[in-house]
């Protein structure tokens, strides 16, 4: 197929390439390694990491907090919370079923987004800060959901 005029092939380097694709091509081995992905993930599951092991090891103030919330079966909830945070954290950085800890994690950050930063039901100053809340947790949930997406796109090419 003939070039078109204006057009330059992206697998050669040249001097008028996009200087972001060259920054890119640059810091993509530094960037685009197994020890970033591993980190990525951590950075991801950090906080319910370490809200699943004080929730573990303060039972009784894991169960208050459940209790403001006005869960029903606050016991169970705050076992299936602390189960959650944890199991779903291990999936995802073992690899193991990872898109399923993905979900997992975006599932349970969605419901508890809503069981606990209703900014809606709050006046400022205190909407703001849950408001905000609100909105990081929804980026969470976003975040889970393209880990599950891309693991389950890498399982479904490496069937084929």
């Amino acid at each position: 197929m003939p070039k078109l005029p204006g057009t330059h092939d992206e697998t050669k380097p040249s001097v008028h390439m996009n200087p972001l694709v060259r920054l890119a091509r640059a810091i993509e081995p530094l960037v685009a390694t197994r020890p970033v992905h591993f980190i990525a993930l951590l950075g991801l599951c950090a906080a319910y990491i370490q809200g699943g092991l004080d929730k573990l090891f303060d039972f009784n103030a894991a169960l208050a907090e459940t209790q403001s919330f006005g869960l029903p079966f606050a016991a169970a909830a705050t076992a299936a919370t602390i189960v959650t945070e944890l199991a779903g954290s291990a999936l995802i950085l073992t690899g193991i079923y990872r898109w399923l800890g993905a979900l997992w994690l975006a599932g349970f950050t969605l419901f508890a987004t809503f069981v606990a930063n209703r900014f809606w039901e709050m006046q400022p100053p205190q909407r703001f800060m849950v408001e905000n809340s609100f909105f990081e947790h929804l980026g969470l949930v976003g975040g889970f959901l393209l880990v599950a997406w891309l693991d389950l796109r890498k399982s479904r090419a490496a069937s084929r």
